[in-house]
């Protein structure tokens, strides 16, 4: 039997499935993909909890492409970065770092083209994901600004889970629990 964990994330409710990482530790699974309603009011939500000014926004492939857009549409940035899982044909040369997030089995490399590192060189970076838990692929977009020779001056995510809660330097809507095998809140 599938279990659910029920919240409000910028004022609108969603059923998030609860998923097993390992035996004593389940996620509630949160995907944005498809989602408009919740894509649009999560994006305007954070934009508007957004301090400070920045040039441009940076995510990691994969589920913080339909946030950083509308966050880009919303806001007026016409460009924003997007570290790839795998380098593309397109991409006129690439940097990397390595990343071993909670909901991928093993470690994975994320890619910057140098053309758009070039475009980062000396500007105002905000990172931009969906849920920040251990921080590792926030890890892993910081090490690409820095060698890119950007300047990180925020980030976001619309949900912090775990640790990533008590991040003085993150900018969140809602916190998003752990849970035991029997869907109960752990952390």
């Amino acid at each position: 039997m599938q279990l659910y964990h029920r919240m409000k994330i910028a004022g609108i409710q969603r059923d998030l499935p609860i998923c097993k990482v390992n035996d004593s530790l389940y996620i509630a699974g949160f995907v944005i993909f498809g989602d408009v309603e919740l894509t649009v009011a999560t994006a305007k939500e954070l934009l508007s909890r957004i301090p400070f000014e920045y040039d441009y926004m940076m995510t990691a492939e994969a589920k913080g492409i339909p946030l950083i857009h509308e966050m880009a549409r919303q806001s007026g940035v016409n460009k924003y970065f997007l570290a790839r899982k795998a380098p593309k044909l397109y991409m006129t040369g690439v940097m990397s770092a390595s990343v071993r997030s909670i909901t991928t089995a093993k470690e994975q490399t994320l890619y910057l083209d140098t053309a758009d590192a070039e475009l980062i060189r000396g500007k105002k970076i905000l990172l931009v994901d969906d849920v920040i838990s251990t921080g590792e692929s926030l890890h892993a977009l910081e090490v690409l600004v820095e060698k890119a020779g950007g300047n990180i001056v925020g980030r976001c995510a619309i949900l912090a889970e775990g640790e990533a809660q008590s991040r003085k330097d993150l900018i969140y809507l809602e916190k998003l629990p752990l849970f035991n095998e029997k869907g109960e809140i752990i952390g």
